[in-house]
């Protein structure tokens, strides 16, 4: 199957990402679109398998197979987070509507660590810009400070809201460039202290729920079975489908 095919007929989940979704948009912002897409079962019994992502097919389009979105969500991955946090959905069927319900299992203390490593990485990439060219680009800044912000709300209530809402213009101004390079770097500081307070006292779990989030997937990956196979019967969790298992002392016939 063509990754194409599989963004246009199995996709479970889409919706807006990017400035719009954060509330950042300005006239010439482009429109930003994430995705998941549920793999027919019977793909995975190939020795090729489905692609974990897909790049388009229409411009600014990206899309996750489910179970690595879901693998990068229990990361607290914050692209992932994120996107299933987006206000701007654009379509879910009753698979799409059922991750969405399990939003909250993802979440966990595990995200100040990864916002904040990722916030480290760009801030050194913003740095390289300074010393090559005497000015960061803005664009970068400005997103770098609205992930701390996420971040560290994110840890203080346990919800993950991604509009940046009355921060909209301090923000812009900073993608202007009006803002000094070193009152950025403060500002940035200050946010990073702040996350850091959040997370020592943060209402999140210290681990996602991996097993609820493990139930969902075979769930998702059993109906995909037996949309294509009616025939497929359901098997309890721990049935041995496989006969004459050895035991230790010898096989076990059926």
């Amino acid at each position: 199957m063509h990754s194409e095919a599989l963004v246009r007929d199995h996709t479970i989940y889409s919706c807006v990402m990017g400035s719009r979704a954060f509330g950042l948009a300005t006239d010439d912002s482009d429109t930003d679109r994430r995705g998941v897409f549920l793999a027919p079962t019977p793909l995975f019994w190939r020795l090729d398998k489905p692609p974990t992502h897909v790049e388009g097919p229409a411009d600014e389009q990206f899309s996750w197979e489910l179970e690595r979105f879901c693998v990068l969500a229990l990361r607290a991955n914050p692209n992932i987070l994120e996107c299933l946090h987006s206000p701007l959905v654009e379509y879910a069927d009753d698979t799409g509507r059922a991750l969405l319900a399990l939003r909250e299992a993802f979440l966990s203390r595990r995200a100040h660590e990864t916002f904040a490593r990722y916030a480290q990485d760009q801030h050194r990439k913003l740095e390289a810009d300074v010393r090559r060219h005497g000015a960061p680009r803005w664009k970068h800044a400005m997103h770098l400070l609205r992930l701390l912000m996420t971040s560290r709300d994110l840890l203080r209530t346990g919800t993950l809201t991604i509009d940046v809402g009355d921060q909209r213009e301090p923000l812009l101004a900073v993608k202007r460039g009006e803002v000094p390079w070193p009152r950025f770097e403060a500002w940035m500081s200050r946010l990073g202290a702040e996350a850091d307070e959040a997370g020592a006292r943060s209402p999140l779990p210290a681990e996602p729920d991996h097993a609820r989030v493990e139930d969902f997937l075979v769930g998702a990956r059993r109906a995909s079975a037996r949309r294509a196979d009616p025939d497929v019967r359901e098997t309890h969790p721990d049935d041995e489908v496989v006969q004459g298992v050895v035991r230790g002392r010898g096989v076990r016939q059926p």
